[in-house]
């Protein structure tokens, strides 16, 4: 939804879109621990991202959007190849860290850490340093971190699985960036269903090589449309509505609610276990990222695109100010 095209919702009615959009994102870890046996990770991640594809190109077409996909001269080809690639390989890690480390932390790691990858792909491509802020929430989030790499008396946190949270993270901040420059030029339909399918193509031979028997049984089913429908159209669409209206500092604060779910169901439906080590590395990781995210009011922009597809303010990184 642009600025054009609808009457922007109210303030309040925007933040819970925003908070909506989080919570249904912090489903996505327990939905893919409650899949079938025979479900592997890297399976889900691809059918996630193909039903996504799929919703999203219905929600595309009912904007009117898809015409703008019929002229590929007007894109620019290396960043939308590349943007595609962020998105698929965020599929594939996030799902597999999850399944190593847990639902808890793999999603708290891969959260916390997209602002922080965010930071170093702005230094490099733009010669820019994000500032003071940014360099505190990286000390508290690596410091975070730490505490979740040691292993405690009742839980084995797997270093494997934390790296490759991280890499998810890492990837999505690389998409992020990357798609802020398609959608200055492009209407935010066109640049989800363009980035996305070009992804799910890209994962076809992941598919091809997978089992797929999982699909086949109910429970299997209902994951995969849960995932791509819910945690992908219909969040991602709330979360661009909602950001039409909700400043930067109070969309990020409510999509921190995607942590909190994960790590309550996490814990409450899929029987985790947190041990105070683990406890206080998390909280180092949020609070890191609600440091991030935070910017007085004189300075409180919203985001220049409704589009933005993460709950951190990645897309105004490049132009944070050295406070």
């Amino acid at each position: 939804m642009t600025n054009r095209e609808h009457t922007h919702p109210s303030t309040t009615s925007s933040g819970w879109m925003v908070l909506a959009a989080a919570i249904l994102w912090g489903t996505t870890g327990t939905a893919a621990a409650l899949a079938p046996p025979g479900a592997q990770p890297i399976s889900i991640g691809a059918v996630r991202l193909v039903g996504g594809t799929l919703a999203l190109g219905l929600i595309a077409w009912r904007q009117g959007h898809l015409r703008a996909l019929r002229d590929w001269r007007a894109w620019p080809a290396a960043v939308t190849l590349l943007a595609s690639v962020a998105i698929a390989a965020y599929q594939l890690l996030f799902f597999a860290g999850v399944a190593r480390t847990g639902v808890a932390v793999g999603t708290i790691v891969g959260i916390g850490s997209t602002p922080i990858a965010a930071g170093l792909l702005t230094l490099l491509a733009y010669r820019h340093m994000p500032g003071r802020r940014w360099l505190v929430a990286t000390i508290l989030a690596i410091l975070g971190c730490a505490m979740l790499i040691l292993p405690g008396e009742d839980v084995q946190i797997d270093p494997g699985g934390i790296l490759l949270a991280m890499g998810a993270g890492t990837a999505y901040a690389l998409y992020t960036l990357l798609s802020k420059s398609l959608l200055n030029q492009q209407p935010r339909g066109a640049v989800l269903f363009g980035t996305f399918g070009l992804g799910s193509f890209l994962l076809l031979p992941v598919l091809a090589a997978s089992d797929l028997a999982w699909l086949r049984e109910p429970l299997g089913l209902i994951v995969a449309l849960h995932l791509g429908i819910v945690t992908v159209g219909i969040a991602y669409q709330l979360f661009a509505m909602g950001l039409t209206t909700v400043s930067v500092a109070i969309a990020a604060t409510l999509t921190l609610a995607e942590p909190l779910t994960a790590s309550l169901l996490g814990v409450f439906v899929l029987g985790e276990t947190l041990t105070p080590r683990a406890l206080v590395g998390i909280g180092l990781i949020l609070a890191g990222l609600l440091i991030l995210v935070y910017r007085p009011h004189r300075n409180e922009v919203t985001l220049p695109n409704p589009n933005a597809l993460r709950p951190v303010d990645l897309a105004n990184l490049e132009t944070m100010d050295h406070d």
